[in-house]
């Protein structure tokens, strides 16, 4: 079949124009960079992180979520009292939920005071048995002097029986991510089957900051009273550095020391998490060695925005011409530092992208490269709805999509 030189060259000239926007279209335009230029130091390649004496660790960004380092980090093991954030999250999650409230009158049942109450081996809060305190009180006394009794009675207010609470921390677990953990008790004494972790416990702080700040916030308390007892807490991190303001400390004979910890410099958080140590002391010295090494070596950049362009696509048959790619949740990378000006945005999408189109749609990916590297890698989703063109607008696209075919 032969086409007449004028449309012949109608034809050439509008695939030009698109080859050169598809090109355009693959590389999406980078976020601001910096002017200043970094240390000649920040050139060199990370040094290896701080030694760890314990079973299993973690250094994590709270905003990207990435792991800097760590070891064993999906070794499910017993995490301790460092359950009680979990136990916290479900509370916040069940508050902002109105299933409950701070000022519910909590009652320490005997049963909460007998098995995890100033007569068991097990840290305990000093709330009277038979008697009630509000919720938001106990939940200090559960996070600040990891009470084993207030966590009880806390669990037994939320949802009638410690076995149903703990099928809730299960739930919440699984929405978070955690997917080597299993909790059979509120507050981490020693039970069959009830393991988390280092993976799973720093995903579960770095939740807890997200969605429930002021739950969070109990954890930087120092110290607490109830009756004639003042404990304080025992994450000694909370006087030695000013910037870590949480998070939990736990002990068995079975876990060891263990310790999630959690700072915030600058505009940059970090949480890690320590199983299995030695001691007191060695499970803090290493914590705040793990902090340090990551705040000096690393730093977090939020590339694109949710919602924002990142670049837009050439739509066929459609009532308009073109598609708007972005991201559906923010884009942060966490880096080397001083490596930013070496990141490299890349697109992935279709060739070729027919109406209709909905908003929301996954469009391909965008992904971000370092040194040759995915350093990060999510989905692109159309920002506008393209509905299907009219007869003839359908009818001239097919035509321009056979040319370029032939």
């Amino acid at each position: 079949m032969k086409v007449p030189a004028v449309l012949r060259a109608i034809g050439l000239a509008a695939l030009t124009t698109f080859t050169v926007g598809m090109a355009f279209a693959q590389q999406p335009a980078p976020a601001p960079k910096p002017a200043a230029q970094a240390p000649a130091s920040d050139a060199l390649p990370v040094p290896p992180p701080p030694e760890v004496a314990g079973t299993a660790w973690i250094v994590m960004d709270a905003a990207s979520g990435n792991v800097l380092a760590g070891e064993n980090i999906d070794q499910p093991l017993e995490p301790a009292s460092i359950t009680k954030v979990m136990t916290s999250y479900v509370i916040a999650a069940e508050m902002a939920g109105g299933k409950v409230s701070e000022d519910d009158q909590v009652m320490m049942t005997e049963h909460a005071w007998r098995t995890g109450g100033a007569g068991t081996d097990g840290s305990y809060s000093g709330f009277e048995v038979n008697k009630t305190a509000p919720l938001v009180q106990m939940e200090k006394g559960m996070v600040v002097q990891s009470g084993n009794d207030a966590a009880i009675a806390l669990a037994q207010h939320v949802a009638g029986s410690v076995d149903a609470f703990a099928a809730l921390m299960n739930m919440y677990a699984e929405r978070i991510g955690m997917r080597n953990s299993h909790f059979v008790n509120p507050t981490g004494l020693p039970a069959e089957g009830h393991v988390s972790s280092a993976r799973d416990l720093a995903l579960l702080g770095r939740a807890l900051i997200r969605d429930f700040p002021k739950a969070y916030s109990y954890n930087s308390i120092r110290e607490f009273t109830v009756g004639p007892i003042t404990q304080p807490n025992r994450n000694v991190l909370l006087w030695r550095d000013q910037s870590v303001d949480g998070i939990k400390t736990g002990h068995t004979s079975g876990a060891g020391y263990c310790l999630m910890a959690s700072a915030e410099r600058g505009d940059q958080r970090l949480i890690t998490v320590v199983l299995g140590s030695t001691s007191e002391k060695q499970r803090a010295d290493d914590s705040q060695a793990l902090l340090n090494w990551g705040f000096r070596f690393y730093e977090t950049h939020k590339l694109y925005d949710a919602g924002t362009q990142v670049a837009d696509q050439k739509v066929w048959k459609g009532a308009s011409d073109r598609l708007q790619l972005g991201v559906a949740e923010p884009l942060l990378v966490t880096i080397p530092r001083g490596r930013y000006e070496r990141l490299k945005p890349m697109m992935d999408v279709p060739k070729t992208l027919v109406a209709p189109i909905a908003k929301g749609q996954e469009i391909g990916t965008v992904k971000v490269m370092l040194d040759d590297k995915v350093v990060a890698q999510r989905p692109l989703v159309a920002l506008n709805a393209v509905e299907e063109g009219g007869f003839f607008k359908r009818l001239w696209d097919e035509f321009w999509m056979w040319w370029e075919s032939v």
